[in-house]
């Protein structure tokens, strides 16, 4: 299998690089499985080509010679955050530590400095009661995310459910980016639909933290849920190759 692809400014994470959750969601897409996992191996570089390849039983993702990502079919073990209704998702915005240290503002996910409609502007917040280290954010897809046909690709459920799980692992004062992403699409909202991703950490390991998340529907219905390894950085540090 041979494709490329282009990582728009638009889709940025830290400033210079790609969201890793997008990235990841967009590479995905090259894969024939139910579940797929996604290493990343290097920053993804913004407005240059990047080259897709066969790399059995996956694919990998390159700027050049720099590796940046690989995919691979995977076997997801279920584990994922409890459903939380629309408004107590958010109410929690009013405790999303973003607002007040956010290592990465202009972030399309999580960021508060993009424009709605521009970013997806993610506020994951504790839970008013809510277990320590969860955290939720209501979601209304907005149609700058659609497909000429009305329908969100899935590289968005793939975003939508990165960040959240970096924020229950404690980015504030801790900045991390996503360093292996596995997720799992069951079907993707519509614009307008009101929808919550909710965000758990697992674990901690020295600079690594292992998180879970998930994508509900108002009702309480799987979206889509996805765990992940995040690895502490410097955030000056996150420069392409």
């Amino acid at each position: 299998m041979t494709g490329a692809f282009v990582v728009l400014p638009r889709f940025c994470g830290p400033p210079r690089s790609g969201n890793g959750g997008y990235v990841a969601g967009r590479l995905a897409s090259f894969v024939d499985a139910d579940a797929v996992e996604v290493t990343l191996r290097s920053p993804p570089p913004l407005g240059v080509p990047l080259s897709i390849s066969d790399d059995l039983p996956g694919v990998r993702l390159q700027a050049g010679e720099t590796l940046v990502a690989q995919a691979i079919p995977a076997t997801f073990d279920g584990e994922r955050p409890d459903p939380v209704g629309f408004d107590a998702a958010a109410a929690a915005a009013e405790n999303y530590a973003g607002r007040r240290d956010h290592p990465f503002p202009t972030c399309f996910v999580c960021g508060l400095d993009r424009e709605p409609g521009d970013g997806m502007r993610l506020e994951p917040g504790a839970l008013v009661d809510g277990d320590e280290g969860l955290v939720a954010a209501a979601w209304r897809p907005t149609h700058s995310l659609a497909d000429s046909d009305g329908s969100i690709p899935p590289e968005f459920g793939w975003a939508a459910l990165d960040c959240p799980g970096g924020w229950a692992a404690g980015i504030a004062g801790r900045p991390m980016v996503l360093g292996r992403m596995t997720a799992r699409i069951a079907s993707m909202p519509r614009p307008g639909d009101r929808c919550v991703v909710v965000g758990q950490v697992r674990g901690t390991e020295g600079r690594k933290a292992f998180t879970s998340s998930a994508l509900y529907s108002e009702n309480g219905e799987l979206l889509a849920n996805a765990t992940a390894t995040w690895l502490q950085v410097d955030p000056a540090s996150i420069v392409p190759r």
